[in-house]
């Protein structure tokens, strides 16, 4: 059996520029990855926000609303991860997300609580902020002349 491992410096692998070409490539096109983590647990929040703030059953439908809004937040978490140079033009539709979390709880429920109110906004602030992150990020890579993703 050959050794293969190669002990030392890699000065002299035939492929030293291509495999330091690729790294660049691979690390270069994840300059937003930093914003994942926290639009999952936005998006982890949102679920469990009516249960943890308690207005689960006084009102269903925005405990549902959030469910819903909740699972998407972090679907497009999970798209951020996996293929980031594809999703994060997706990063406008976070945006929307937060707006639409401002205002949700007065189109969805018809006298919200103040907890509700309180944790929508807060889910809706982040969300739009993150979202305006990542569009920021994407914009500027794209200006500096690197391909944007997405």
């Amino acid at each position: 059996m050959a050794d293969v491992s190669h002990r030392g410096d890699l000065k002299g692998h035939p492929d030293v520029r291509e495999m330091g070409a690729r790294y660049d490539r691979m690390m270069g096109r994840r300059d937003v990855a930093f914003i994942d983590a926290p639009v999952f647990l936005v998006g982890l929040y949102c679920v469990i926000s009516p249960w943890v703030v308690g207005f689960s059953a006084a009102e269903a439908t925005l405990a549902t609303h959030n469910l819903v809004i909740g699972i998407a937040i972090g679907l497009l978490a999970l798209g951020f991860t996996v293929a980031p140079e594809r999703m994060y033009g997706m990063s406008w539709a976070m945006c929307a997300i937060g707006v639409w979390m401002f205002f949700s709880p007065w189109v969805i429920a018809t006298s919200p609580s103040t907890e509700a109110i309180w944790s929508n906004f807060i889910v809706g602030a982040l969300a739009f902020l993150l979202g305006l992150m990542a569009a920021w990020q994407v914009r500027t890579r794209h200006n500096n002349g690197s391909p944007a993703p997405g």
